[in-house]
């Protein structure tokens, strides 16, 4: 099988290729060059380029570098900064994949000729009964499968995962056995277009104008002031310029109106969450079946039913985000998920 491999320049994608080498497959490197701008903190820095070929030299493999920046400003900055100007939470680790790497390097890929795409996710694609099922990977700290929820049957037919059954100790152990310059690398933890020195205050400040708010108690009475509206999430509890005493968390955030309601944490609990953009890994649930509902890519699954449109908890849980990315679980399976409302 030719496989076009997804080379980040970190350890998994590296042990991907290698685990697939070893399987016999016809295997190619290709690294995406998605963010133009600054990076210090992500995988699309010139370090990691140039990380991805040494390793797919030292497999004895060819490396291709792929532009892909005009779809990823489109596809996933853009949006980014639309949605915080909307006073909504954006994933766009979950619009990086949907877009680019399970699209326009897919798509580049049949072009191509090759059989199948791979990259060093940690999840599992399981062919059983007939249809193709997308899996937590076996190393539950690190399972990746919550972004990943808009793969289908025709994406999955076609997407190699080889890191998903190995725990990151493993991936570890198989790079340094290969020798692998990536074998000890440290993993790239945030979004690939925020640096660590400017922030996301200062991305965003660059793009929109970011607006002072009036923070309101449950009343509607003021208790404090921000900076920036458009930089509060549902949920935060830090930064909402008020006072110590008990813990309260924003609860509402609307930017038209500059202003931030905050809460107690009973007050930031709800029953239910409507679903926008649901896609499905095969078909369907039917309206009333149980599924665990999971917000973040490491977040605790929640135990809820199917209402059609979203779901409804089994307890009150604390409300979900509007643009946070929503998946759905049966067991370890992945059923679909959306964008919350």
């Amino acid at each position: 099988m030719r496989v076009l491999v997804a080379m980040s320049g970190g350890v998994d994608s590296s042990v991907a290729a290698a685990l697939l080498l070893e399987q016999g497959h016809d295997v190619v490197g290709a690294t995406m060059k998605l963010w133009g701008g600054a990076s210090d903190s992500g995988c699309c820095s010139v370090a990691d380029v140039e990380d991805a070929r040494r390793v797919a030299q030292q497999l004895g493999v060819t490396h291709h570098v792929f532009n892909f920046t005009d779809d990823f400003d489109r596809h996933v900055v853009d949006p980014y900064v639309a949605a915080h100007a909307a006073g909504r939470t954006p994933n766009p680790c979950v619009e990086c994949n949907r877009h680019l790497k399970f699209d326009r390097f897919l798509r580049r890929a049949d072009q191509l000729g090759f059989d199948a795409v791979a990259t060093g996710h940690h999840a599992r694609v399981v062919f059983d009964g007939g249809r193709w099922h997308l899996r937590r990977g076996a190393d539950v700290a690190k399972d990746q499968s919550y972004v990943l929820y808009m793969l289908g049957q025709a994406e999955l037919s076609r997407v190699r995962l080889p890191v998903g059954e190995l725990t990151k100790a493993q991936v570890r152990e198989e790079a340094a056995r290969l020798g692998l310059r990536t074998a000890h690398k440290p993993e790239s933890q945030d979004v690939c277009f925020i640096t660590s020195t400017g922030g996301r205050e200062q991305f965003l400040g660059d793009r929109l104008q970011l607006h002072p708010a009036r923070v309101l108690d449950h009343a509607g009475a003021e208790v404090g002031r921000i900076d920036a509206v458009e930089l509060v999430t549902i949920g935060q509890r830090r930064g909402l310029g008020v006072g110590g005493g008990n813990r309260r968390y924003a609860v509402t955030v609307d930017v038209p109106a500059r202003t931030v309601r905050i809460g107690t944490r009973d007050e930031l609990l709800v029953d239910a969450v409507e679903i926008a953009d649901l896609c499905w890994v095969d078909n369907p649930p039917a309206i009333g079946a149980d599924v665990a509902v999971q917000v973040g890519a490491h977040g605790r699954p929640r135990d809820a039913t199917f209402t059609g449109t979203g779901v409804a908890f089994a307890s009150p849980q604390a409300r979900v985000a509007p643009g946070q990315s929503v998946a759905l679980y049966t067991g370890d399976d992945v059923i679909g998920g959306g964008i919350a409302v």
